[in-house]
């Protein structure tokens, strides 16, 4: 099959194929959120970030993995998604660990690891083909409840403008593999709309830092 314009400008003039393999195929976008999880750590404060945000995040990373895990993928075929599931399970305890409820946070990631393990290990594959259905949902209500938690605050606290950039840029990527690929236009649609809501969450990173920035002074 003939190569897509897209994909024939972006291999001639941006990219080599092993880089185009690695981002729209693969969707290698690992250290999505190590930016985030470096910023807490950094500034010892979850400040603007929602905890329900997070965890339907993670609920959305894990649906792929529990895939994976129940069709006994090898490691190293989704050993990247395990990583990025890790660093935003890590995110969550460190919402909980700072905001004094360090016991809680350490039996979330308990519970999770838990959890997981038996998804990965009995889950029938109605169970598994209905959570691969509603990751997608799971994604777009972690991005407007986190839009509507900056939007009450009237600034973006610790959110991580190199995550959120990082997050636009998967997101564009997936409505270029889903109208390459799937030629599902509902698909598309909610990649599209994801994408949106990434970029509403850059514009808010944006336009409120200066507003976050004057939070943190009065804080001081």
């Amino acid at each position: 099959m003939a190569a897509s314009p897209v994909k024939e400008f972006l291999l001639t003039y941006l990219m080599p194929e092993s880089c185009y393999e690695d981002f729209f195929v693969n969707l290698n976008f690992v250290h999505g959120q190590l930016p985030q999880m470096l910023k807490i750590m950094r500034a010892r404060s979850e400040e603007g970030l929602s905890l329900t945000s997070v965890l339907l995040h993670l609920y959305a990373i894990s649906c792929p993995v529990v895939f994976c895990m129940a069709n006994n993928f090898p490691l190293i075929a989704w050993g990247e998604r395990l990583f990025t599931l890790l660093q935003t399970a890590v995110i969550g305890f460190l919402i909980l660990h700072y905001r004094g409820d360090t016991l809680r946070g350490l039996l979330l990631l308990l519970a999770y690891s838990g959890v997981m393990f038996l998804l990965g290990s009995y889950a029938t594959a109605v169970v598994v083909s209905m959570m691969q259905a509603s990751s997608m949902a799971a994604i777009i209500a972690s991005k407007v409840i986190q839009a509507g938690t900056n939007y009450s605050n009237g600034h973006t606290g610790q959110l991580s403008c190199l995550s959120v950039l990082l997050v636009w840029a998967g997101s564009l990527a997936l409505i270029f593999v889903s109208l390459q690929e799937t030629g599902n236009s509902l698909t598309t649609l909610a990649h599209i709309l994801s994408a949106g809501l990434s970029c509403i969450l850059l514009g808010q990173v944006l336009c409120l830092k200066s507003s976050s920035s004057s939070a943190k002074h009065k804080s001081k």
